[in-house]
């Protein structure tokens, strides 16, 4: 898809899992979306961490190194820093078809839910909001407070997707990859992105 109303935003924050993120901008290039990528302060610090990524700052150094990491040379990639407010999320004029923040930590979502706009990503959830798009949550935390349950709640009660990073075991996986792409394939689901990663319940 081309054009900025048929774009996907795609937030990555501090939440353990950063792997979620990566491998979901990997399959959306690859099925040729245009794709507005932001990252959290936090979520750099979690990919140095879990995969060992030392991320460069910004531009055609960061899209170069992403692309190699996905192995992706499909779709567009446009990426955009924590207070650049002239991107196309940050305003209802020019939003994306949908958003996903993946994975979501808490502090994201409870921002979200308390629609603060202190940032881009809180700001392109905001708008999401406000303009009904599409909006895809996948937090991944345990346990989960009352605090966290209640936000989830009220964000759900206003139309947006909660898909916790939960994986399936009925596609018998083999691999960490397999319980990563088991969830990466139903945000795709959840977006109407065709995806062949895992098996649909019932077919051969």
């Amino acid at each position: 898809m081309s054009g900025a109303r048929a774009s996907v935003g795609l937030a990555i924050t501090g939440a353990s899992g950063a792997v979620y993120g990566l491998r979901l901008l990997g399959c959306l290039l690859e099925a040729d979306e245009t794709v507005h990528l932001m990252f959290s302060d936090a979520a750099r610090a979690v990919l140095a961490v879990e995969e060992g990524i030392e991320l460069p700052g910004g531009g055609e150094e960061l899209a170069s190194a992403l692309r190699e990491r996905t192995g992706t040379t499909g779709g567009e990639l446009h990426l955009h820093g924590r207070e650049e407010w002239t991107a196309p999320v940050a305003s209802g004029s020019n939003a994306p078809r949908a958003l996903v923040v993946c994975p979501c930590s808490m502090g994201t979502l409870a921002a979200i839910a308390s629609g603060a706009s202190n940032n881009l990503i809180e700001r392109a959830a905001d708008v999401a909001l406000k303009e009904r798009r599409q909006l895809i949550l996948v937090p991944r935390e345990t346990p989960l407070s009352a605090i966290h349950l209640e936000n989830m709640l009220k964000l759900a009660r206003l139309g947006v997707t909660v898909l916790p990073a939960s994986p399936g075991f009925y596609h018998r996986p083999q691999s960490v990859a397999e319980l990563v792409d088991f969830v990466v394939a139903r945000v795709l689901d959840a977006l109407g992105v065709s995806q062949s990663l895992v098996a649909r319940w019932g077919a051969d």
